[in-house]
This record gives C-alpha cells, structure tokens and sequence, in this order.
C-alpha cells in the first residue's frame, strides 16, 4: 500500500448529519472516492445495485464472510454490511483517497488492519438532546426505535476518544468545514 493513500473512516451516531457533512465534502475534494459496501438490506427507493450498495443475499454475504473477502463486517440493525478487502488494498495500493462512512466497530477492525492507512474521524452531535431532537424532527420511528438509538449512540459515543479525530456537528457549515481541513491536510497538493 502507498504510505500516502488513506481510507479516511467517519463514524457518527444516527441522526448526527453524517451523511449530509460527507456529501458536502466529496463535492469539494474530488479526489475522494467511496469503496461500495456490500450489504443483505434490501434497496431503498432510489438506491441501485453496484452504485449505492453492493445487494446480496445473506447466503452470498456469509459465503464472502467464510472465504475472508471482508476486510470488516458487521451486523446493524439486524443487516449485514462488509467492506470489500480485495478492492480497499488495490485502491490503496494506486495511491487514491477513500472515504467510508462505517460504525464504531467496523472503524476500529479496519484501524487495526490498515494501521497508518486509515484516518478514523468521529462526528459527535453538540449533546444527546440535539441529537434526540433532530431524530424526533425526522418523523420516522417509533418511541421504540428513538430509545434504541440513543443508547447506540450513547455507546458510540463512548468510543470517539479511539479515533483520530472527532467533530462535533453543532453547525453544518463548521462541520462540513472541519472535516475538509482533516481530509485535506492528508493529501498531497
């Protein structure tokens, strides 16, 4: 692997922005590319095969798991999802820039696997009130559902003093900003 390709791996609890601070950065830094999750969920409106989300069976995901095709996985929410071993080293290998959106414990087994190659960045809601506000605003889960995630994002956030850095989302433009300055003062001009 290039000593300066990097795999930059940004965790954050539900309902934090992630998605949001990450997409306002690819459209800034080009160079970053998205390795494809494999995952058993099955499509959202909108998503394709092969672009979103690499869509499998479990029996193909379990398959891939055995013969060690994963450079992690993870059950979440009940799916599987897996990063593709065989197509983060090759991209590494060419020098490019990789950004994964991934959860705590995904983060930290590819930390271990990737050493210096793998920059973790944790995004952290400003308190656990914002964050319960904001997933009560989205409107699309139960009491039950609401409960679950604050107590995963309670252990989430539990973890961010692993990683390497850590942004708290209070405002997008400072997120969008902050995480910009990390990935960029990593890569080459």
């Amino acid at each position: 692997m290039s000593n300066n390709a990097k795999l930059f791996v940004i965790s954050a609890p539900s309902g934090t922005g992630k998605s949001t601070v990450i997409d306002a950065v690819m459209k800034e830094l080009p160079r970053l590319k998205k390795p494809i999750s494999y995952t058993t969920r099955r499509p959202r409106p909108g998503e394709k095969n092969g672009v979103d989300y690499n869509f499998v069976s479990v029996v193909e995901f379990e398959n891939m798991k055995e013969q060690g095709k994963f450079l992690e996985w993870a059950n979440v929410y009940g799916n599987m999802y897996g990063t593709s071993l065989k197509t983060v080293k090759s991209s590494l290998t060419s020098g490019n820039f990789l950004l994964k959106d991934i959860d705590t414990q995904g983060a930290l087994q590819l930390k271990k696997k990737l050493g210096d190659n793998a920059v973790l960045i944790f995004i952290e809601p400003p308190t656990l009130q914002e964050l319960e506000n904001r997933i009560r605003q989205r409107a699309c889960d139960s009491e039950q559902q609401i409960k679950t995630r604050l107590d995963n994002a309670k252990k989430e956030m539990s973890e961010a003093s692993k990683y390497d850095h850590v942004i708290i989302n209070d405002e997008l433009k400072n997120a969008v900003n902050d995480l910009k300055k990390i990935i960029s003062g990593y890569m080459p001009l």
